[in-house]
């Protein structure tokens, strides 16, 4: 684990990140990318994931970006580690494109989304903000194939039809636009009502569905037919 000394302070609070990588060249990649000056700051690194959960202790931070394939403790394990913990930063998985099983399984261990490492930068910047404000980021390049490995991987609910059925119109059309990327405002903004109706909305979707986060949400959407993946 190595801590990461602050840069000269801003006027805003920046979003703090935790890289976990094994490979140097990808963690100083993510250096040049996530800056202070885009409103982030790269509080501490880890070099595999057993070491992630004493950098969050000794660090507080907001999101943590994680890589897969580590030597010890790989990015799925790390990730159900550090999704026990109480309040714990949400989880921003970085793939390549023949990951589609470990991605599918870094969601069930409580992802709360995943992008390619050759994706743009501003990309990045945008998804890391994204997931450190409570939305879920899925790359559209894969996820149609994600979630079939993920359906492959999870026993089908015999109650699926009738939790579906459980949703009213308006709980469906808040799943959807959750499925499709969009953010509380923008539900708030496309359904002409208010952003705090779009977060009750949002924790009955939830209780109905008994499902834990935003990207738990987007996956039963398109495991259900509720949006179709472009594959």
């Amino acid at each position: 684990m190595t801590p990461v000394n602050p840069a000269a302070s801003s006027t805003a609070s920046p979003i703090r990140v935790i890289v976990v990588d094994d490979q140097e060249l990808v963690r100083s990649g993510l250096r040049r990318i996530l800056r202070r000056r885009d409103g982030l700051e790269i509080v501490a690194e880890c070099a595999d994931g057993s070491e992630v959960v004493a950098a969050l202790e000794a660090n507080p931070a907001d999101v943590v970006v994680m890589d897969l394939r580590m030597r010890q403790v790989d990015g799925i394990t790390a990730t159900g580690l550090l999704r026990a913990l109480p309040d714990a930063p949400p989880v921003l998985v970085l793939t390549t494109f023949d990951e589609d099983e470990l991605v599918s399984g870094a969601l069930r261990a409580g992802a709360a989304g995943f992008m390619l490492k050759d994706s743009p930068a501003e990309e990045l910047v945008m998804a890391v903000r994204s997931v450190a404000l409570g939305d879920a980021w899925l790359d559209p390049a894969i996820t149609g194939r994600v979630l079939a490995t993920y359906r492959s991987a999870v026993e089908p609910s015999a109650s699926s039809t009738v939790e579906v059925s459980e949703l009213t119109d308006r709980e469906l059309e808040v799943l959807r636009g959750l499925a499709s990327g969009w953010t509380n405002s923008e539900i708030a903004e496309r359904l002409v009502i208010s952003e705090l109706t779009v977060k009750s909305h949002i924790g009955r979707i939830f209780a109905k569905l008994d499902l834990r986060d935003r990207a738990a949400a987007i996956v039963f959407a398109y495991d259900h037919g509720i949006v179709r993946p472009a594959i």
